[in-house]
C-alpha cells in the first residue's frame, strides 16, 4: 500500500510512520532523511542540495521530487510506502500523482494548543539524541539525559514563537492539499490528540492492517 501521512510539526507523523513502517513491512520515507543521505552519499543530487541549504535556500520542488522518484525506484519500495512530508504543496502532489499511485492519504489531525504543549515540553539530548517530555515523559533528573547523561537542550524550532510561524506556514501550505486529496477520495482524517498507541490503533483500523 503506498500512503502519505500529512499533519502539522507535532502531530506524531514520524512516530506513528515508524511504527506502521515496522507493523506494514514497508520503508518509511521522509524528505529530510532524503536530503541528509543524498548529501552524506555525495550523490549528483545531494551535491545540489548541500549547496542550496548551505546558502539557506529553500530546495526546489523539481529537486525534491527528483529525489523522491529516486528513493521510490528501490527494490524496498516495491511493496509500498509512507511518505512523511511530501508533497507539501499541490505541485508537489500533481508530480507524485506522475510516478506512482497514492492509495491512502492519512490527515493527523492535533489542535494548535496540543501541539504547542507537545513541542515546547520537548527536551533532546545534545549527545544521544534521545527526545523528552517535561511533563510526559521527563528525565529522572533535570536537564540530564538517563541513557547517556548528556545535557538536554530546547532546539531552536520548538521555541513558542517559532513554532507558531511552522503553524502558520503549515496551515498555509496544507490546507489546500487536505482539500486536493479529499477531492480525490483518498483522505482520511484522524484524531491525533490522543497517545501513539490509541492514535495507531485508528489507522490500523482505517488501513485495514
Amino acid at each position: 500500500m503506498n500512503m502519505i501521512f500529512l499533519g502539522p510539526p507535532g502531530a506524531g507523523k514520524g512516530t506513528l510512520a515508524a511504527m506502521a513502517s515496522k507493523s506494514m513491512g514497508v520503508p518509511h520515507i521522509s524528505t529530510g532523511d532524503l536530503f541528509r543521505a543524498a548529501i552524506k552519499n555525495e550523490t549528483e543530487l545531494g551535491k545540489k542540495v548541500k549547496d542550496i541549504l548551505a546558502e539557506g535556500r529553500l530546495v526546489p520542488d523539481d529537486l525534491t521530487v527528483a529525489l523522491v522518484r529516486e528513493r521510490l525506484s528501490l527494490a524496498d519500495a516495491a511493496v509500498g510506502w509512507i511518505l512523511d512530508g511530501f508533497p507539501r504543496t499541490i505541485g508537489q502532489a500533481e508530480a507524485l500523482e506522475a510516478i506512482a499511485a497514492v492509495n491512502l492519504v492519512v490527515n493527523f489531525d492535533v489542535p494548535d494548543e496540543k501541539i504547542l504543549f507537545r513541542l515546547t515540553g520537548r527536551r533532546v539530548c545534545k549527545a544521544c539524541g534521545k527526545v523528552y517530555h517535561v511533563v510526559t515523559m521527563p528525565s529522572k533528573a533535570e536537564g540530564v539525559c538517563d541513557a547517556c547523561g548528556g545535557e538536554l537542550y530546547v532546539r531552536p524550532d520548538d521555541r513558542e514563537e517559532a513554532i507558531k510561524t511552522r503553524l502558520s506556514a503549515y496551515r498555509e501550505q496544507t490546507a489546500p492539499l487536505i482539500d486536493w486529496y479529499g477531492g480525490r477520495g483518498s483522505l482520511a482524517t484522524i484524531d491525533g490528540s490522543g497517545t501513539p498507541e490509541a492514535v495507531y490503533r485508528e489507522f490500523a483500523r482505517i488501513a485495514g492492517v
